[in-house]
């Protein structure tokens, strides 16, 4: 039992329990491996954990995080019993183990668990232990432990070491003291400055998902339509947003912006829609909006400001998949280009945007070359990516060819929040680890100076970047760290010996691989990009459409939509319906079946144009797919005439048309840009060709009866006048000869004609010729 007691740490009077540590110190470790067979573990003889993990034990705060040599260390926690059995007897002690052997023995000694004798080290001066009352199942308890730094026995010339809290006890089934649960940390320790402090660049991300859609009113402010109201909750005081400006603005960071989310929430700030069902409400949160934008205005003076390209476009996916779709990388410059305005337009400061962030700061010579086209000739990379093989961290910047820099971000140091830190131990755990490493690595090389950035996640919650806040507060003394800004950092001499050979696309990470935006993704924003350009060429104010759609195809691009495949391609087909929609607002009026009576007539055909502005350099085109029986002026099977309607209006063209034959002809009426372009789907009818119509034979046979009638009229009325006229002939004919009989005697024995007489059957001829047109019968 007292062997048992002492290797357990059995609790009695305090003078035993000093000479327990005591002896321990100096015979335990020999002792503990001539009795067990332990396997030697690194740097430190590991035995076997007996019931350490009985109780849990929490750390919650450790202040001050980076003690100096006057400050007390305070400790606070929480231990729960997780065991079935009540705890007697127990008491909370802190421990302080060896010095940690550089950024591997932090690595190893995070990676524990259990109490380790001779490994976790003695337990501090029992005068700051803290008794507690039983514990019974399941029960919970809260300690704080404070203890003076110079009772700690650390070294003068700095290191990292580790901090332990356990709970020492006794249960009803072992009647002695035993560890019954721990907790580690790291306590890093520069009691003076350094010579030549590490000088740390520290990102501060302000980014956020798409939440515009790219709907926009039909009002001369193009009223914005935002998808739902969860930008608003972001900005509101004690929202993710609102937090990441309140920590930032008292910290020294480079703020990283991408700046479609500043133009997203410019637009908040007027009136704004919002989708609710198949239609919209106005929004409500401009005050809100307003008072996020001047914080951020008021936090960024003075300080670097790098924007992204708009809508912090996927590098990688662009470079692994979009670069076999044509035009993909063509909307990387104008994105920049772009960015520079937003950024400054909105916060009144000239950011830098020569820098591009491929994710998780992953990069293959593909990523290099898409960002470079981007314009960018800094990319911020990752040592877990660019690894070099060294025994200390060299500096970040380093040339990488072409006149581009490798900013490579330090993995530790930039994956230390990314865990769940809405626990409190999370984050204080979280916290002591990234301040041990910083220290650990400024005492890799004390002699040379270095220059390290922090890349952290793109979208850190709230208690991440408290976490992440924390951190860099403690950091403020400036014992063994200074701050750098990004530009300063990458303009930052090189290391001769760090490595420059950028990795190839083989060794780019799978689980990142897996996120890539879908070739399809590009297929459908080529598509958009193909409607849009050829929409906006008709339209007397491009503007209005070519910035909405333009900035929504930049967000189709988003680093954002990576691992939420089914609202990628939802935003893509919303943004192409829309835009679609809006191309058929300007069409030609379908036409019912023409008849055209004669050799020629004009067809008319009306384009409609439901805009609220006016379009403008069309071509209506009308085809015969016959021209040999229904042709156009000079013979043509094709006419072209220009279009231009004002919004709201309709236009009918008319066609001149001249028809050789009867018949029908097969038309088609399409509308073209100005470059030849078809405009629309094309419009077909039919034009049945008739010379001689039912009306037409109806007229004509009227015409004609009129012509028949008039010519018997006239018939008749020569023929009364041709009779009177030999009757008149006949008469003189009379008179004559009795003139004659009378003058030549009465001998003659005739008997004169009467002039009642019948005149011949057949009268003489006249010698004249007959009137024109005159038919004469016989």
């Amino acid at each position: 039992m007292a062997e048992a007691a002492d290797f357990q740490g059995m609790r009695s009077s305090p003078a035993r329990r000093w000479l327990r540590r005591t002896a321990s110190l100096i015979t335990g470790v020999p002792l503990l491996t001539g009795l067990l067979w332990v396997p030697a573990a690194p740097g430190a003889q590991a035995a076997e954990p007996t019931g350490s993990r009985t109780v849990d034990v929490s750390l919650d705060t450790v202040t001050p995080e980076a003690p100096g040599k006057d400050d007390t260390i305070t400790v606070s926690g929480t231990v729960v019993n997780e065991g079935r059995r009540t705890i007697t007897g127990a008491h909370v002690d802190l421990r302080v183990g060896p010095k940690v052997a550089g950024r591997t023995g932090i690595d190893r000694a995070a990676e524990r668990t259990g109490y380790t004798f001779g490994v976790d080290g003695p337990t501090v001066d029992d005068k700051y232990s803290v008794d507690l009352p039983k514990l019974a199942s399941g029960i919970s308890y809260d300690f704080k432990l404070s203890v003076p730094a110079d009772e700690l026995d650390l070294d003068d010339n700095g290191g990292v070491y580790e901090l332990g809290v356990s709970l020492t006890g006794q249960t009803s089934s072992q009647s002695f003291e035993r560890v019954l649960g721990i907790e580690r940390t790291f306590l890093p320790w520069q009691p003076e400055g350094v010579e030549k402090k590490t000088r740390l660049t520290y990102l501060w991300p302000l980014i956020s998902s798409t939440h515009l859609t790219s709907e926009t009113g039909s009002d001369e402010q193009q009223t914005p339509v935002f998808e739902d109201e969860a930008l608003a909750a972001e900005l509101a005081p004690g929202g993710r947003l609102d937090q990441l400006v309140s920590l930032g603005k008292e910290l020294p960071v480079t703020w990283v912006i991408d700046p479609d989310l500043l133009a997203t929430v410019d637009a908040m700030t007027r009136n704004y829609r919002v989708k609710s069902g198949d239609s919209t409400v106005a929004g409500r949160n401009q005050a809100v909006a307003k008072r996020w934008l001047s914080s951020v205005e008021a936090a960024v003076q003075g300080k670097k400001v790098v924007a992204l390209p708009f809508a912090d476009p996927d590098l990688a996916s662009l470079a692994h998949r979009g670069k076999s779709v044509s035009g993909s990388l063509s909307h990387l410059q104008p994105a920049t280009q772009v960015a520079e305005i937003t950024v400054e337009t909105i916060l009144h400061v000239k950011p830098s945007v020569d820098f591009a962030w491929p994710v998780d700061g992953a990069i293959d010579s593909s990523i290099v070359d898409v960002a470079t086209s981007a314009g960018a000739h800094k990319v911020i990379a990752r040592s877990d990516s660019l690894q070099d093989n060294l025994s200390y961290t060299p500096t970040a910047a380093r040339p990488i060819g072409g006149g581009t820099t490798a900013v490579v971000a330090d993995t530790r140091l930039s994956t230390a929040f990314q865990g769940d830190m809405t626990d409190a131990g999370e984050s204080t755990l979280a916290v002591q680890k990234f301040l041990a490493q910083s220290l650990a690595l400024t005492l890799q090389d004390p002699e040379k100076q270095r220059s390290i950035v922090v890349a952290p996640q793109r979208v850190p919650t709230v208690a991440q970047a408290q976490s992440m806040a924390r951190a860099l507060r403690a950091l403020e003394p400036k014992r063994w760290t200074q701050p750098l800004d990004l530009v300063a950092a990458a303009s930052a001499e090189p290391d001769a010996e760090a490595n420059t050979k950028v990795p190839s696309a083989s060794q780019y990470p799978a689980r990142l691989r897996r996120q890539e935006l879908p070739v399809q993704a590009f297929e459908d924003i080529r598509e958009t990009q193909s409607t849009l350009d050829k929409f906006k060429v008709i339209l007397t104010f491009a503007d209005r459409v070519e910035a909405p759609f333009g900035r929504a195809i930049d967000r189709e691009l988003s680093t954002a939509w990576r691992g939420k495949p089914e609202a990628a391609q939802g935003y893509r087909d919303e943004v192409q319906s829309y835009l679609r929609s809006l191309t058929e607002e300007v069409q030609l009026i379908e036409k019912s079946d023409v008849t055209l009576s004669g050799r020629s007539a004009t067809i008319p055909v009306t384009v409609q144009n439901q805009l609220v502005q006016g379009v403008d350099d069309l071509v209506l085109r009308l085809k015969s797919n016959n021209p040999n029986r229904l042709h156009f002026d000079g013979d043509r099977g094709m006419a072209e005439q220009p279009i231009k309607v004002e919004g709201g209006h309709s236009q009918s063209v008319k066609f001149p048309a001249a028809a050789n034959a009867n018949g029908q002809v097969q038309m088609t009426a399409q509308l073209f840009t100005k470059d030849g372009t078809p405009y629309g789907p094309e419009m077909s009818f039919t034009v049945r060709v008739s010379e001689i119509t039912p009306t037409v034979m109806l007229v004509l046979a009227g015409g004609v009866l009129l012509l028949v009638l008039a010519g018997i009229r006239m018939y008749t009325q020569r023929k009364r006048a041709a009779a009177a006229e030999t009757a008149d002939a006949s008469v003189a004919e009379a008179s004559d000869t009795s003139d004659t009989s009378e003058t030549e005697g009465a001998g003659s024995g005739s008997d004169p004609g009467q002039p009642s007489d019948l005149a011949p059957d057949t009268g003489p001829e006249s010698g004249n010729p007959s009137g024109a047109g005159e038919k004469v019968d016989r």
